[in-house]
């Protein structure tokens, strides 16, 4: 009952509030649609590489200029992302596996911007996707899962809980999560203290994990990737321990979204260390 709850609410927000187009290679804020890519094509070039151009960063190959979905130069602030996303590209073998490419899609989501969203824009929609977080959800109706829940995830909500200095509660109930909207604003504040790059960086992990909390634990390094991602599908993993599963579907998925999720961890903190050492210049 808990998932239908939180599914009815999710869908209602990809109905009402985006609009995406139907482009490859960009991060979708509502994760949970089909995600539409480009066929695999093959590989086109021998050697990538990266250069400076106006205080920016370009990656190359075979010294043509990387070019996004929208024809704009890719161009990023971040000297150490524009060597990640190089490697991305170096690593492709005879095809190019653009679903693969996750910092190339981030970046390329940051600089086409399909959605015409703003900072504040992003930010509402994490700040909102609390009211339907995954570990804010805790079933009362299976007292083995519960126990499971609260030994699981009650440590990240308190850890969540000191380090922004809020107060959200937990529901075991037919009802949403106490989430207030005080406890929004101190986290939306948070949030738009990072630059545009990282805050969508934050949305990928948040649709990724279907958490807030867990994006958030991630990219601060309370946990690890392999532990967000596996905190996400508590209830899934608690499931196939009992009824089983199939082994090799489980752990594509499961590396899947690790793939992702570190992708999270890397464009938040390449964006975030460029955005603390530009202030540290311009003061």
């Amino acid at each position: 009952m808990f998932s239908i709850m939180k599914g009815i609410s999710q869908v209602s927000r990809c109905i009402f509030n985006i609009t995406v187009p139907n482009e490859a290679s960009y991060s979708r804020i509502c994760y949970n649609q089909t995600r539409n890519y480009s066929a695999a094509s093959k590989r086109f070039y021998k050697k990538t590489g990266i250069l400076r151009s106006d205080g920016k960063f370009e990656v190359t190959l075979d010294q043509r200029r990387l070019k996004t979905p929208k024809g704009a130069v890719f161009s990023v602030e971040s000297e150490p992302l524009a060597l990640a996303v190089a490697t991305e590209w170096d690593t492709q073998k005879d095809t190019i596996q653009r679903s693969k490419m996750h910092l190339t899609t981030l970046c390329n989501t940051v600089i086409d911007n399909p959605n015409n969203s703003t900072k504040y824009d992003i930010v509402n929609y994490i700040t909102d996707y609390l009211d339907t977080d995954t570990v804010l959800f805790q079933a009362n109706d299976e007292e083995e899962l519960l126990k499971f829940q609260i030994n699981e995830w009650d440590p990240v909500i308190e850890w969540f809980n000191n380090r922004f200095n809020v107060n959200i509660q937990k529901s075991v109930q037919m009802d949403l999560p106490l989430v207030s909207e005080n406890d929004k604003a101190t986290l939306r504040k948070h949030l738009m203290s990072h630059n545009f790059a990282a805050v969508n960086g934050f949305m990928y992990g948040v649709d990724t994990l279907k958490s807030v909390v867990l994006t958030l634990a991630c990219t601060e390094r309370f946990i690890s990737t392999e532990k967000a991602v596996l905190l996400s599908r508590l209830e899934e993993e608690y499931q196939t321990g009992h009824w089983g599963r199939v082994e090799w579907a489980h752990d594509l998925s499961q590396q899947s979204l690790q793939a992702r999720l570190s992708a999270v961890v890397l464009f938040v903190y390449f964006n975030s260390q460029f955005h603390s050492s530009q202030a540290k210049t311009t003061r």
